[in-house]
């Protein structure tokens, strides 16, 4: 195996980290790695900003659901979706901008963080840093706007903790390969996949030391207790993003 997927598939998500700060050159180089992702049409359709002001990142661990690790990580990068940057090209170019009207801007903004943060999750990784993807930051968009002054057309879609891991965790384990991956056809017959992950997913935080459950049994109480996760059906329009399906 070489080292790239070495640094992928032995991934962890760290949240206690050690008193230490990133270095300024790593933060820049994993910047740079997620900035040189792919995104659609090269439209690069994400901004990054990076919080490292302690009472900042205390705002911003309340706002995604009082997550200690988002304030204890001493650099907390806020990923998100970017058509302003579009509006000014269309306004250069004396050309109309639509694209907020469109429902598949938002998977086009949604993809272009998630490959981006991914960019960086390896770059992070590959330097011996610490990492956690944090979704709460969607948990109470208004304010994660208001706090960091984002424009029209501009949405937080994921956060990422990033520091020196304070802490030795066991790999976590994934769903059986078959369960994700198909060849020609999707193959609903899972059952009996996720009864085994369940096993292993068991076996795993028991040796974390954590309460036994099953991967089925946590995902399902989760959904059904969220059944719409944070605000964004509000404050998506208000950002300009005033997709039809939003308005109803």
């Amino acid at each position: 195996m070489n080292e790239v997927l070495n640094t992928l598939n032995n991934h962890r998500s760290f949240r206690k980290y050690a008193d230490k700060p990133v270095e300024p050159e790593k933060l820049r180089m994993i910047v740079e790695a997620a900035q040189a992702a792919p995104s659609w049409v090269n439209g690069q359709q994400v901004t990054i900003i990076a919080v490292q002001n302690k009472e900042r990142r205390e705002k911003l661990s309340v706002l995604s659901g009082n997550q200690k690790h988002v304030a204890e990580a001493p650099v907390f990068l806020v990923f998100c979706m970017d058509f302003y940057r579009t509006r000014l090209a269309a306004g250069l170019e004396g050309q109309p901008f639509e694209a907020a009207g469109d429902t598949d801007a938002l998977l086009v903004g949604a993809v272009d963080a998630g490959i981006a943060l991914e960019s960086a999750v390896a770059a992070a990784e590959s330097m011996g840093l610490g990492i956690i993807p944090i979704g709460g930051i969607r948990r109470n968009t208004a304010e994660v706007i208001e706090l960091l002054e984002l424009p029209e057309y501009v949405f937080p879609v994921v956060g990422l903790c990033i520091g020196y891991p304070g802490e030795e965790l066991p790999k976590k384990p994934r769903l059986p390969l078959e369960a994700v991956y198909h060849e020609e056809r999707y193959n609903r017959e899972l059952e009996g996949s996720i009864r085994q992950y369940n096993a292993e997913f068991r076996e795993y935080l028991k040796s974390a030391g954590q309460t036994e459950r099953d991967w089925s049994a946590v995902i399902a109480h989760f959904y059904a207790l969220n059944p719409q996760y944070g605000d964004a059906g509000k404050t998506l329009p208000k950002q300009g993003f005033t997709c039809s399906n939003l308005q109803k």
